[in-house]
């Protein structure tokens, strides 16, 4: 009687002399595009025993490469930069931190005309984060480049300025203002605010309004142009194209997530405007979700924002696209917090023999473009 075969399992060792299957190279971002930026990771020396997993070659963190190109010029020395309304105009924590150590600097939202502000209560805390309901007090787009641009222009750190406004107009104007101002570095668009155009809709809520005042702006500057989405939609891919084909250089994701916060007798709201943006670590999880989902849809940088307190946050980002992330409530706990993180990305590649931190991008990203959470995916019990 013939002996019976013996199956073989899935955890049965491979045949001797034959490889392992190797796995596809993750997709990349498409914010590494200048040639300057290319590197390769160091190869060791082939030993006598090929069959042997590679020894990681360690190099030094300040031979990291953790340049990151933005687009139409603007290269950040670093993927770690700060956010807009939570380190003032940069000047403010000069005497804290070493400014020429960020990735860079997204200033106060500014206006055409100085604005007060909203009505206190502006702040508050909430369970994993904050509200805040600042309202864009700022002294206007004249007296911001009277009063900081020349300081600006003498720091290694690119200095991007934060662009509100209630029309197409205004949005326009400031953008024409800042036009070959030197110390500004580029524009941020804010466009989670009321177009009067349009019954106070915010532009950042429908892709056409967000395809204008992008088209717009992008008319009548030169000058880097990022564009800040709003988590408050259904669905951020139409919204996240239209403002790409419009112009833009680069996404920023996300602006707070819309709230309230009750009085502590509960009979009325808290803050004096009633709503608030909600911003730090209870963000988090949106805001990975809206970058995976923008990444897909659009072929251009995309700079995450929400929650980033620790270097796990970095790596999380960076693995769902981002090409460089934006710290900001964290900063009012520790104002060094970026420049902590930008060090430790850096010391991670180098333990990993990696030259670049591109190498971290785009690892969790799918082979196909995924299912948007408009679908309900994520809702599956």
């Amino acid at each position: 009687m013939k002996p019976k075969r013996r199956a073989m399992t899935s955890t049965a060792r491979p045949v001797a002399g034959k490889r392992a299957s190797v796995p596809r190279e993750p997709r990349r971002s498409e914010g590494a595009r200048s040639p300057a930026l290319a590197t390769t990771r160091p190869r060791p020396a082939v030993g006598p025993r090929a069959s042997e997993a590679p020894a990681v070659v360690e190099i030094a963190p300040s031979q990291v490469d953790l340049r990151v190109d933005l687009g139409r010029g603007l290269i950040l020395p670093n993927p770690i930069m700060v956010a807009s309304g939570t380190f003032g105009y940069g000047i403010e924590y000069g005497d804290v931190v070493d400014v020429d150590r960020l990735g860079g600097i997204c200033c106060k939202g500014t206006t055409l005309k100085p604005r007060i502000g909203n009505p206190p209560p502006r702040v508050t805390e909430t369970p994993g984060g904050m509200l805040n309901s600042i309202g864009l007090q700022n002294p206007g787009v004249d007296a911001v480049i009277e009063k900081y641009a020349r300081t600006w222009a003498t720091w290694r750190t690119p200095v991007i300025v934060n662009v509100a406004g209630e029309s197409v107009h205004e949005y326009v104007e400031v953008a024409r203002r800042l036009d070959g101002v030197p110390g500004v570095a580029g524009i941020e668009l804010n466009i989670s605010c009321p177009n009067v155009g349009a019954g106070g809709l915010q532009f950042a809520i429908d892709a056409g309004a967000a395809g204008e005042v992008t088209a717009a702006v992008r008319r009548a500057t030169d000058l880097p142009l990022l564009v800040k989405l709003s988590p408050n939609v259904a669905d951020i891919r139409p919204i996240a194209r239209a403002i790409a084909d419009a112009g833009a250089d680069a996404l920023t994701a996300i602006n707070t997530l819309s709230g309230i916060a009750l009085s502590p007798r509960r009979d009325r709201p808290l803050l004096g405007n009633i709503y608030g943006g909600l911003s730090g670590p209870a963000l988090k999880p949106v805001a990975l979700r809206i970058v995976y989902e923008a990444v897909q849809a659009v072929n251009i940088p995309v700079v995450a924002i929400g929650g980033v307190t620790e270097l796990n946050d970095v790596l999380d980002f960076l693995a769902v696209g981002a090409v460089a992330v934006q710290v900001g409530t964290a900063i009012f706990a520790d104002p060094t917090v970026p420049i902590r993180l930008a060090d430790e990305l850096a010391a991670t590649c180098a333990r990993q023999g990696m030259l670049a931190y591109r190498e971290l991008i785009a690892t969790a990203l799918p082979a196909a473009k995924g299912r948007p959470s408009s679908k309900g995916v994520e809702y599956r019990p």
